[in-house]
């Protein structure tokens, strides 16, 4: 999905409403040589970890919990968290559906790994 030349307006509301699968993120503008996805979420995720980047989430609708093996993260819409490189963890969304924008580097895996990663698709 390429900007090209011309500012590119992406309504996050509309983009949500065109899916309904959960842990599958879903690419929706691109940026240098990352990838703006959109994900929802029900249930716990997988234990893991990226040993190449930092991971970004951003919680725009839904109450999030990010597992750590020494503790547990709260949070709610309108907040983000910052989980470092190669930081354990794990996503979960235990009080009904959430809603996620990720800041990805292009092609990153979600589990951490490729061999068992929901590959991102564009929608």
């Amino acid at each position: 999905m390429s900007q090209g030349t011309e500012p590119r307006i992406v309504n996050l509301s509309e983009q949500f409403d065109r899916f309904e699968e959960r842990w599958a993120p879903k690419i929706v503008a691109r940026y240098n040589d990352n990838e703006v996805r959109l994900v929802k979420t029900e249930g716990e995720w997988v234990w893991h970890s990226h040993p190449e980047t930092d991971e970004l989430f951003i919680i725009v609708e839904g109450e999030f919990d990010m597992d750590f093996r020494d503790r547990t993260v709260t949070l709610g819409p309108g907040e983000l968290l910052v989980v470092p490189r190669g930081v354990e963890h794990r996503p979960a969304a235990r009080r009904g559906p959430v809603k996620l924008l990720l800041l990805d580097p292009e092609g990153t895996p979600n589990t951490g790994d490729v061999n068992t990663a929901t590959h991102a698709v564009e929608l």
